[in-house]
């Protein structure tokens, strides 16, 4: 088991089932010393069990690699902190963080109650930060601009182009895009990247999408793996290794056999005034330089799911 991670010491979150624990068995299979976790919950959040992470890990030990699981809950920052004391204390070092953990609870925003909103919010963006915030602070402390740290988080095109029915899941995955321009930001001198995914992969998640609601068509005919989680696992490990040091900030796509980079915010186009603006002048020079660029929605692949 050696590979483009060998020696490489790498946390994953959501490890326990789909996108990450296919990820988890090709970085135990290039090399990488693991830490597993999962909280073993619902696509919802609710429950528990630490036999998903303890199975993966024991997978990986008994192929020959190396990995130990937590249970906990990633959203909260004890566990995080655990996390990385966990690599550290029985690998000697930490490399790299994966945070692929996610629940949701999908409703039109008329409908959606508080604690759905609260609970996906919670998971996504504080379970990242739970991990991010000791392995930076440990990064930090090695001083060592050559390190080649990896933050790999997890986003969605649920929040790129705007799913009508996930405005809680949308908001917590595009505050992920800006969480990892700023941290691309702030660790670069201290060896770190930080780039986000976006995967298009059938999940336990995905599974509770009705129909109608399901992106990528639908049912596959037999023997049709282009859905299947393990697409997404070979870029997130060129991203874990040392030859992506080039790439920092950036939003990535995965789905089927394809990779996609999302372009990061820019301005289209601009006016200005001389002074304050008057009324009926800003309204023309909006209608005439913005409108050309910007009239109506931005086409998206949740256009069919816009109501009429």
């Amino acid at each position: 088991m050696s590979g483009t991670l060998d020696g490489r010491v790498v946390i994953v979150t959501g490890a326990g089932r789909g996108i990450g624990a296919s990820v988890s068995r090709l970085f135990a299979d290039q090399g990488a010393k693991l830490v597993i976790n999962d909280l073993g919950a619902g696509p919802d959040g609710t429950g528990g069990d630490e036999g998903p992470a303890r199975d993966i890990a024991e997978e990986i030990v008994a192929a020959g690699g190396e990995a130990v699981s937590d249970g906990g809950d990633i959203a909260d920052t004890a566990t995080g902190k655990r996390l990385v004391d966990l690599a550290v204390s029985t690998y000697g070092k930490l490399d790299v963080v994966v945070n692929v953990a996610g629940i949701l609870r999908d409703k039109m925003i008329f409908n959606l109650d508080d604690e759905d909103w609260d609970a996906v919010i919670r998971v996504h963006l504080r379970g990242h930060f739970s991990t991010v915030k000791p392995a930076a602070a440990y990064w930090r402390e090695q001083r060592n601009p050559d390190g080649h740290f990896r933050i790999i988080n997890f986003t969605s095109d649920s929040a790129l182009q705007g799913s009508p029915g996930q405005p809680n899941y949308a908001a917590a995955k595009m505050g992920i895009i800006g969480l990892t321009a700023s941290l691309a930001n702030a660790l670069g001198r201290y060896g770190v990247t930080a780039n986000a995914i976006a995967p298009g992969a059938a999940t336990r998640l995905t599974a509770t999408i009705p129909q109608d609601k399901l992106l990528g068509g639908g049912e596959r005919p037999a023997g049709d793996d282009s859905r299947s989680p393990d697409n997404i696992a070979p870029l997130v490990t060129y991203l874990a290794g040392e030859a992506s040091d080039w790439i920092s900030g950036r939003t990535l796509g995965a789905a089927g056999y394809g990779v996609t980079l999302w372009n990061n915010p820019e301005v289209r186009a601009s006016i200005s005034s001389d002074g304050p603006w008057d009324l009926d002048d800003l309204a023309r020079r909006m209608e005439t330089e913005f409108r050309p660029l910007a009239d109506g929605l931005h086409p998206s692949i949740f256009m069919r799911q816009v109501p009429k």
